[in-house]
């Protein structure tokens, strides 16, 4: 039984860290397509009208992409955990219906006719399309982050005979987590976006030298990412006091802490020993690490044997909560090495040298770590509870033999490493050739 748990938990992880890829893409990339179309109708020329021709079409792809990747994981909710929402229906329910039918009225009604009633509508109804497109897909995810903010830290909820019933709908949607999630999400789309303009424009540059549309795109990533870092920063500071206080035992697998009341070393890097309880090979900053854990009554400091037993995977949640900060790291040095590039005018001269075209390039899609390193943080970090201190993932799982889920792992793995690289090869295309115009004529197109 642990192994199915195991098993599913692994699977589970699997299609949400995929979905968070273009969901990362389709958020940001939303904001982004408004404000090209805003920059367009107040600045001259057409360059801003070029960039958004160009990235509207990987929007859309990584808009459909998204949609796909969410069926498996509403399909794995009832199959691979199949006595959750009987614990939790009462709440799941309803913000699931919420975010499915706000996805559904944003993809048909105003994605189509972002995508393809451009020539049919004037300028200002067009803008407000793209307004309604990027305003609908964060309400959609609202929707999702509020249930996995409240399955973190349920709030406006009463727990009777193993269920939970809402007392308080505002507490629930409005939970502890929801605000600090919400905003590590947005940064960490902003930072994914970013990184894609500049690795884009800087592919670009290795063949032709940037034309206008290139120099303002490059501009507006260096900006956006520089603005999405310090986000990032601010919203892991607050995630990281909010789990200190609401989940103890996350915050001090995540700081390796091992042994209450101790005063801790701030933990940099290191290898934590679940077996020996200890952390190999450390790399700490001293005396610095009691604010970001837990209190008991008593005033102590909670360490992971308050958690004998029951305590998360401690080297998991270690490394990918630093993952995600040294995915920040070099988001923040490619942010300022973009700037010092624009203050070099290099890229107005067409002559971005060769090291920086190569940097920035590699740094096109390192944005994605991001997602998938703080999903595995706020979901892992949680178990062996899949709802905070009440429901084990135990208690919920299926009865899956071990086998079929080995085979449903590599089925996905294969199927989502097809996907990806369909994806970054019609990127690469589309940087190559750029956007190709299809004339419609009678009886053919």
């Amino acid at each position: 039984m642990n192994t199915t748990v195991w098993l599913s938990q692994i699977q589970s992880l699997v299609s949400l860290g995929f979905m968070s890829l273009f969901l990362l893409i389709e958020l940001g990339l939303a904001w982004v397509l408004l404000f090209f179309r805003l920059a367009d109708r107040y600045s001259p020329g057409n360059a801003w009208m070029l960039a958004y021709r160009f990235w509207v079409r990987v929007y859309a792809l990584a808009a459909i992409l998204a949609l796909a990747a969410g069926i498996p994981v509403l399909i794995e909710l009832g199959s691979l955990w199949p006595g959750l929402l009987d614990r939790i229906g009462d709440v799941a329910g309803p913000l699931l219906a919420a975010a499915i039918l706000t996805t559904f009225i944003v993809k048909s009604c105003f994605m189509s006719a972002m995508l393809f009633g451009q020539r049919s509508l004037s300028d200002t109804a067009y803008t407000a399309v793209v307004f309604m497109v990027a305003a609908g897909t964060t309400l959609s995810v609202l929707w999702v982050l509020a249930l996995v903010g409240w399955m973190q830290t349920p709030a406006g909820t009463g727990f009777l005979n193993g269920e939970y019933f809402v007392t308080d709908w505002y507490q629930v949607v409005f939970n502890p987590s929801v605000g600090w999630l919400f905003l590590l999400l947005a940064a960490a789309s902003g930072m994914a976006v970013a990184f894609m303009l500049l690795g884009v424009i800087a592919g670009r540059a290795s063949s032709l030298p940037a034309d206008d549309s290139g120099r303002q795109v490059f501009r507006a990533g260096a900006v956006i990412g520089l603005a999405a870092v310090l986000l990032y920063g601010v919203a892991i500071t607050g995630y990281g006091r909010m789990v200190a206080t609401y989940q103890p035992a996350k915050a001090a697998a995540t700081a390796a802490y091992w042994q209450s009341g101790q005063q801790p070393d701030l933990v940099l890097f290191g290898w934590p020993d679940e077996q020996r309880e200890s952390t190999r090979a450390v790399l700490a900053w001293p005396h610095a690490g009691g604010k970001w854990l837990g209190f008991d009554e008593d005033g102590s400091l909670i360490g992971l044997d308050h958690f004998s037993g029951m305590q998360p995977p401690v080297a998991l949640t270690f490394w990918s909560f630093r993952v995600a900060l040294a995915v920040a790291l070099a988001m923040l040095v490619a942010a300022c090495g973009a700037l010092w590039c624009m203050r070099r005018k290099y890229i107005e001269h067409g002559d971005l040298p060769a090291g920086w075209r190569r940097f920035f390039s590699c740094m096109t899609f390192l944005g994605w770590l991001a997602g998938p390193a703080l999903l595995c943080h706020v979901l892992a970090g949680q178990a062996p509870f899949i709802i905070s201190q009440t429901v084990t993932f135990m208690e919920v799982a299926g009865s899956t033999r071990p086998s079929h889920l080995v085979m449903g792992i590599a089925a996905h793995l294969a199927v989502y490493s097809a996907l990806l690289l369909g994806f970054i090869h019609l990127l690469r295309h589309g940087v190559q050739y750029g956007v190709v115009p299809v004339a419609r004529r009678r009886g053919r197109a």
